[in-house]
């Protein structure tokens, strides 16, 4: 989906279409953001008058002066943009950036909270569309899909165009919301080519192509390649996908190892045998905050355990209300300096459990450097399964070793160490929690 945030956010306030606007900041409800427009205007009565019914909300809802909105002029808040317009992106604004930054950026953007609520709701009705067309769909967030179209009758004459384009088109009419389209031989490539024409496009990969359209492109833009990475391929003169594909696999293997040289090498070369996977699962389920202020894990240990044991039962919270238990314990980090560190652990068991997440998540915070001051904490429970809700005090599980990293890096492969998982490996498993 184009900016799906934004874009639900632009179908409730039409007005703000072509102004620039960022989401993030806090998570707030739309009647909690008309009930903070009408205490700084206490006349507009907008959340009264958005209450009287369905009509009348959206009516509400497109008629509220832009002036009236939360604008970035000002900001002094510790709050993260979760994505922005295309408007605001013009200006340099985009995920991830600090909203004190983007407010130095573009002063006059207005800021909007997340709202998941309404997130989820589109999430599923452009879904529901997908399913209808191509009933093999393999769900990879609350944005994006794989499917596989191979056995739908008639679809691959003009291999599978007509298709896209009346998914495309569907999607605009019933929800009004815009997506970008890839089509390729197999997910690594159409992953790649749903981003080659946003937004509202549809790109066509085909075997013959990848020399011509994807072998100029630079590394970075493989999924999968992250920032160190392609920082270590630039180091030994790889910048481009081209480059990567003429390097000899035993080359590779000797810098990146047997796995992860590997799957470089067959990356470049637009291989993926990965099938559609349409189980309808999510991939993990996570909660994370970003601090006020930068917190310490030495002088404000009492704040960040209590925040730390609040992420673990919400996330198991949320957990138990889907149906899911992880294998998969992990926490973020983000540091003063915006740097992201992730580490995580599996056990044998799958757990849903407020007290075993905050354990095994413990056990994480036990392997990165705290001694810097923090600005995030997240805790991401995946490999996840169905499960009956309250497991209850679950013990005994064995750990494996985890993966560890400060960005994505390819499949199976230790981003800071370089050992792939089940590797023997000493896990800190005793003395006290950092907090």
């Amino acid at each position: 989906m184009d900016a799906f945030f934004a874009s639900v956010t632009l179908l409730q306030f039409p007005q703000l279409r072509d102004l620039p606007v960022v989401i993030g900041g806090s998570r707030q409800t739309t009647a909690g953001l008309l009930a903070q427009i009408d205490s700084q205007h206490p006349d507009a009565g907008y959340l009264a008058r958005a209450q009287a019914g369905t009509r009348e909300a959206e009516q509400v809802l497109a008629s509220i002066d832009p002036a009236h909105f939360p604008h970035l002029q000002g900001y002094r808040g510790r709050g993260v943009t979760t994505t922005a317009t295309y408007a605001a992106r013009r200006f340099g604004l985009g995920s991830g950036m600090g909203l004190a930054r983007a407010a130095r950026l573009c002063p006059q953007a207005i800021l909007l909270p997340a709202d998941f609520d309404s997130y989820r709701a589109y999430s599923r009705r452009f879904k529901a569309i997908i399913l209808s067309e191509a009933p093999v769909m393999e769900d990879r967030g609350i944005d994006e899909v794989f499917i596989d179209f191979t056995e739908l009758p008639g679809v691959q004459q003009d291999g599978g165009r007509a298709l896209a384009a009346r998914i495309q088109q569907r999607i605009q009419d019933e929800t009004g919301l815009s997506c970008s389209i890839g089509v390729a031989p197999n997910k690594l490539l159409a992953k790649m080519a749903s981003d080659f024409d946003k937004p509202h496009g549809i790109t066509m990969i085909h075997p013959e192509d990848l020399q011509t359209r994807i072998w100029p492109l630079p590394c970075r833009l493989i999924n999968g390649i992250g920032p160190r990475t392609d920082a270590r391929l630039q180091a030994l003169g790889i910048g481009t996908i081209a480059q990567l594909a003429a390097c000899a696999l035993p080359w590779l293997v000797r810098h990146f190892g047997a796995r992860s040289g590997r799957w470089l090498h067959d990356a470049a070369w637009g291989r993926d045998d990965r099938p559609v996977a349409d189980r309808g699962e999510p991939v993990s389920i996570s909660r994370e905050t970003t601090f006020e202020r930068d917190l310490h894990a030495v002088h404000d240990r009492a704040l960040l355990g209590q925040l730390f044991t609040r992420l673990a039962e919400q996330t198991a919270a949320d957990l138990q209300r889907k149906g899911y238990a992880g294998r998969t314990v992990g926490i973020k980090l983000r540091y003063a300096d915006f740097r992201t560190v992730t580490r995580d652990l599996t056990v044998d068991t799958p757990t849903q459990d407020a007290a075993q997440i905050r354990r095994l998540a413990g056990l994480c915070l036990k392997r990165v450097d705290l001694r810097q001051r923090l600005r995030l904490l997240g805790i991401r429970v995946s490999s996840l399964s169905p499960h009956p809700p309250a497991q209850k005090g679950v013990a005994g599980h064995e750990a494996h070793m985890p993966r560890d990293a400060e960005h994505p890096e390819p499949p199976g492969r230790d981003a800071q160490t370089g050992r792939t998982p089940g590797s023997s490996h000493a896990l800190p498993l005793q003395g006290e929690l950092p907090f």
